[in-house]
């Protein structure tokens, strides 16, 4: 498996594309929030001759889902995530007025996503993790064969998510860090939702919030 990252939007959200051999791919949080952001996406996916199946939403906060709709019609597909990611999706449209950020309108979900299960596009599978905390349906995608994890907002180079929003929870994304990222191998690439990637072993011995036997939320 394979990835290409993109940064969009006033939040500076982090935006992949996963893909394999095939040329099937998902789309992980579309974040792009107007028409330069959507060419470059675009252009991307046709320049490598790539054919998204799905959109996976890891949470529903408002930078993530901004380019849900676009991206489901241009290519006619299925947006997935957790159902306990409902609450946070119906305040979009509030969200973006609290922010003052455009908004091009959301969509629900065409299916949910939940822990135990893996989700499998081209020759790829991806097992999901059921990790809330930031949010209360937050899932991160794991890929064990190319050392992969797509963490969304969870766990970041050196922070973690943040705890002050609508339906957060310190002390669950304390157990979320420690009890499910914290243990995987210490080789794993950490794909964040903000910000540049990491290792598990390198937060597990540097991050100062949450390291194992210690949270600091």
């Amino acid at each position: 498996m394979q990835l290409l990252r993109f940064t969009f939007n006033d939040f500076q959200e982090n935006t992949y594309v996963l893909f394999d051999e095939t040329h099937s791919c998902v789309i992980i949080d579309p974040g792009n929030n107007n028409d330069a952001e959507d060419r470059e996406l675009f252009d991307a996916l046709e320049q490598r001759n790539l054919r998204p199946v799905a959109i996976i939403n890891t949470h529903c906060h408002l930078d993530h889902i901004l380019g849900n709709l676009v991206c489901k019609n241009r290519f006619a597909i299925p947006v997935y995530m957790h159902r306990k990611e409902l609450p946070i999706l119906n305040l979009a449209e509030q969200s973006s007025k609290l922010w003052g950020v455009s908004f091009r309108g959301s969509t629900e979900p065409d299916g949910f996503i939940e822990e135990g299960e893996n989700y499998s596009f081209g020759n790829t599978s991806l097992q999901i993790l059921f990790v809330p905390g930031h949010a209360p349906g937050h899932i991160a995608l794991y890929h064990s064969e190319s050392k992969n994890l797509i963490a969304g907002d969870v766990l970041f180079k050196g922070s973690t998510g943040r705890v002050d929003l609508p339906f957060c929870n310190g002390a669950d994304l304390c157990l979320s860090i420690q009890n499910k990222l914290y243990t995987l191998p210490d080789d794993i690439t950490v794909w964040p939702g903000h910000g540049t990637e990491t290792t598990t072993g390198e937060e597990k011995r540097s991050n100062p919030f949450v390291r194992p036997g210690y949270c600091g939320l």
